[in-house]
């Protein structure tokens, strides 16, 4: 009875530290350190593009990591700000540099550069002359509507004094466009796409079509501060054919991969790490390793995303699978605070402890005081009543059962308590008192 009443004790002052912990640990695990979703929603870009084409990488990667990637087929990159900023199911993007700037989209943070995009000028037939206005008046596929390669079409066509209404600029998809300018509906086609884009490689292919090389691209650098001059090497599509046949100038920016500010930090260094594996073999415009970066200013770069690329793949991440890193990172986050909590309430549980068995002991002491004040002013009849609580006191002190720790005290009680038994009796004792007032225990002798 002993042991079951001490585990009792210590119960009632564990259980509640504990619940107190618990619940704690619950609030962090739930709220302050959430799983990151396990279905996510990318908006890409047009048919047979670059984008279209990295979506489906992409969610083929993170399939294998257990997340659900979502793809939206857009026109291009102002449709996807446009989504971005608007539609609250929309988690991230691909988006032409350039485009975003962050007092318009204060909601949205770059996760980083993936692949230079340079704008490449395709005629048919192939002209010499390297400016954009020997394009006049030839019929020209200027991008959809809805597509940052028909903004900076508009913006080059428009410093070359184009006029922008003309009936001789046409807006349509990349598949239809190629199409017209193969087919010879078109005589020139302005495309803002990634060397690994479908429809790219098919018109770099394609017999009879040319690629200008723009002479003043420095100039048009210096007007453009988010463009970049980009070359592409004589035979570098061909060594046999000798294709192009000499240097090739182009225009270009980089495509950047934007999410929401409150995208899960897991995610976004899935995201790096995926990108990495896609984005970081050298390719036509870029060397190994150069991809993703951060090259765009437009937006201020996600703070998971920076701390990527200062100090690579977080360790857990590293060694253990997508799930289990997160769940571990998730425990660790939630338990150090509860940690933080409950070994104070460990430190104070024996003082309390040791305070609930003393103040029994106490409430004791208080009462042998009470009584023995009171019976200094009492009349003489009523010392038979105190003489019979201090023995329901002592009683009590003999039959309660404490641990060892505490067998001192209750011991020292019953001293106290026939000292002051004695006290009484010997100051009354030449007092007039019945047989019962001055019974006396043997113990008090």
């Amino acid at each position: 009875m002993l042991i079951k009443s001490s585990r009792r004790e210590a119960l009632l002052i564990a259980l509640p530290a504990f619940a107190v912990a618990l619940c704690a640990f619950w609030l962090l695990f739930a709220y302050a350190r959430p799983a990151p979703p396990r279905v996510v929603t990318m908006v890409t870009g047009s048919e047979g593009g670059a984008y279209e084409h990295f979506g489906k990488i992409y969610k083929e990667a993170l399939a294998r990591e257990g997340i659900e990637l979502r793809l939206r087929r857009t026109s291009g990159s102002v449709e996807n700000v446009r989504l971005l900023n608007t539609d609250p199911e929309i988690d991230l993007g691909f988006v032409q540099g350039g485009i975003l700037n962050a007092p318009n989209s204060t909601d949205l943070n770059q996760l980083g550069s993936l692949f230079p995009e340079p704008m490449w000028i395709f005629t048919r037939p192939p002209i010499d002359e390297g400016r954009l206005s020997s394009l006049r008046g030839k019929r020209i596929g200027i991008g959809a509507s809805g597509s940052g390669t028909q903004l900076l079409a508009l913006q080059l066509l428009g410093v070359n004094g184009f006029a922008l209404d003309s009936n001789d600029l046409f807006s349509d998809g990349e598949i239809a466009s190629s199409r017209a300018l193969r087919g010879g509906t078109l005589d020139a086609l302005l495309m803002v796409a990634g060397a690994q884009s479908p429809v790219l490689q098919a018109l770099l292919a394609a017999p009879g079509i040319g690629l200008l090389d723009l002479t003043h691209s420095e100039a048009y650098k210096r007007r453009f501060p988010h463009l970049e001059t980009l070359t592409l090497p004589a035979a570098t599509l061909d060594f046999v054919g000798g294709r192009p046949a000499h240097d090739v100038h182009l225009l270009g920016s980089n495509a950047v991969l934007v999410g929401k500010v409150d995208l899960h930090p897991a995610l976004v260094s899935l995201l790096l790490q995926t990108a990495k594996q896609i984005h970081g073999e050298p390719g036509l415009f870029q060397r190994r390793g150069e991809f993703p970066a951060i090259r765009d200013g437009g937006l201020p770069v996600n703070p998971q995303a920076q701390r990527f690329y200062e100090y690579g793949t977080p360790l857990l991440q590293r060694y253990l699978p997508f799930w289990l890193a997160v769940l571990i990172d998730r425990l660790l986050v939630s338990l150090l605070p509860v940690l933080a909590i409950l070994l104070p309430l460990i430190r104070i549980a024996p003082p309390l402890y040791a305070w609930r068995k003393r103040s029994k002991i106490y409430r004791w002491y208080g009462e042998l005081k009470f009584l023995e004040q009171h019976a200094r002013t009492c009349p003489q009849s009523e010392l038979g009543e105190v003489l019979e609580r201090l023995g329901e006191i002592e009683l009590h002190a003999a039959e309660r059962r404490t641990p060892l720790a505490f067998a001192n005290e209750l011991y020292t009680l019953r001293e106290h308590v026939a000292l002051v038994r004695a006290s009484i009796i010997e100051r009354h004792r030449h007092g007039t008192a019945t047989p019962k007032e001055m019974e006396i225990r043997p113990e008090a002798h």
